[in-house]
């Protein structure tokens, strides 16, 4: 585990496109349906707006991703100065390990960095694993928000940036 690497890359980055189809894929078969259906930019996660990361094992192969998008009030329900989550995401043979709470711990600090005041995130009720991850890391549940917030299975959490 110490020898994963957490880098930043670009969200159309060849690695963020494998990780990406890879959480696309595991969306399907929890929820049944094509995937997570958020509108993503490249542009989007372009710094000082946000981030994307993705971690690689000691063999260079890419094994969890992570990103951050700026929102402010948008009418979704997004307030000024939010940091938003998205593909969250480690491989099967890597999870278990801490991993996901080390990309989490990296974005809530490069969100700080660039200003940001609120991380927030959407999931939902299929993925378990990852509202014990958010809970655990101090997110409480929030107003719904963006494009899944009139879902009955959806779940929003937030958490204050501030140091």
């Amino acid at each position: 585990m110490w020898g994963v690497k957490i880098r930043p890359v670009p969200f159309d980055h060849p690695d963020a496109v494998k990780l990406n189809d890879e959480v696309q894929a595991e969306y399907h078969e929890r929820y049944g349906d094509g995937g997570d259906a958020t509108v993503l930019a490249p542009a989007d996660f372009r710094p000082p707006r946000g981030v994307y990361l993705v971690a690689y094992d000691e063999t260079d192969r890419p094994v969890a991703t992570g990103g951050w998008r700026s929102q402010d009030e948008n009418g979704e329900g997004n307030q000024d100065g939010d940091a938003e989550l998205k593909r969250m995401f480690v491989v099967r043979d890597m999870r278990g390990r801490g991993l996901a709470r080390r990309m989490l711990a990296a974005l809530e600090e490069d969100a700080r960095g660039a200003g940001r005041v609120r991380m927030v995130l959407e999931t939902g009720t299929e993925q378990p694993e990852a509202i014990a991850l958010y809970t655990s890391s101090g997110y409480e549940p929030c107003t719904k928000f963006g494009y899944y917030r009139a879902y009955e299975s959806s779940r929003c959490f937030a958490k204050p940036l501030s140091s």
